[in-house]
């Protein structure tokens, strides 16, 4: 676990950070015109919070535009512009290990203040990098029309053909062939679609028979008919066509 020592002082302006471990300061500015030493270190530009440039001299005309100047005033053992370009390069979707893994270990120095720094920053809830916006999860709603239609499963070492006969209920016609086995995980170990689908056939044990199903079974949502079929492992919703190769998917996906 990384630890960092430092020193606070605090007042209605700006926070003044001294990092015991590297003769070195952080001096964040919540009202810029405490922004007077212009001439010591490296200054980085936040709005919301959110990185925008670090610069050696900070440019008058972006002031304006940041809610928040953080001074760095590194150890003099450092290189101000090399440490310049690394928090460039972050800011710009790099890890700190990427750097690490491409440039010369000689600067492991750099690195380990680097990894303070971060850390520092972090604490105080300053990002060099935005998350990443997650496609929304598509929605699909069942029709009385998917009752009748029949969808067909011939992948991953399994067969079955499934009625999605009503809202909660996905009925697998008797005869559908199960995937005898699963992969393993890397490390040996057995994956949570193993487990899950190993459970539901557990459920459905007395209707199945050397890995084929006797009677019709009904599960609850694409997912599980997954599971129960070949495990899982894949967009089930992609898997399951109609005679004419139209998915599941299409037939019931919400426009938007």
């Amino acid at each position: 676990m990384m630890s960092l020592n430092a020193e606070l002082a605090l007042d209605d302006k700006k926070a003044e950070i001294t990092l015991t471990d590297f003769d070195s300061k952080v001096i964040i500015f919540y009202d810029k015109s405490g922004l007077n030493d212009i001439n010591k270190g490296l200054f980085l530009i936040f709005k919301d919070k959110k990185f925008k440039t670090v610069q050696a001299t900070p440019d008058l005309n972006n002031i304006p535009t940041a809610d928040t100047v953080i001074q760095i005033i590194p150890p003099k053992t450092l290189d101000n512009d090399y440490l310049k370009q690394c928090l460039t390069n972050i800011g710009k979707e790099k890890s700190l290990q990427e750097l690490i893994e491409t440039n010369e270990p000689s600067q492991a120095e750099m690195y380990d203040y680097l990894s303070k720094l971060l850390l520092l920053l972090e604490k105080f809830g300053f990002t060099f990098t935005q998350k990443k916006r997650m496609p929304a999860k598509a929605q699909h709603r069942w029709k009385k029309t998917l009752s009748e239609i029949e969808f067909f499963v011939d992948d991953f070492h399994s067969q079955a053909t499934v009625i999605w006969q009503k809202r909660n209920e996905f009925l697998i016609k008797k005869g559908a062939h199960l995937r005898p086995s699963y992969s393993l995980n890397k490390d040996g170990s057995v994956g949570l679609g193993a487990r899950m689908g190993t459970q539901l056939r557990d459920e459905q044990k007395d209707k199945i028979q050397n890995f084929i199903t006797t009677e019709d079974i009904i599960l609850k949502s694409v997912n599980e008919v997954g599971l129960f079929l070949y495990f899982g492992g894949t967009n089930s919703w992609l898997v399951l066509k109609d005679n004419n190769g139209q998915t599941i998917d299409e037939w019931s996906k919400v426009k938007k």
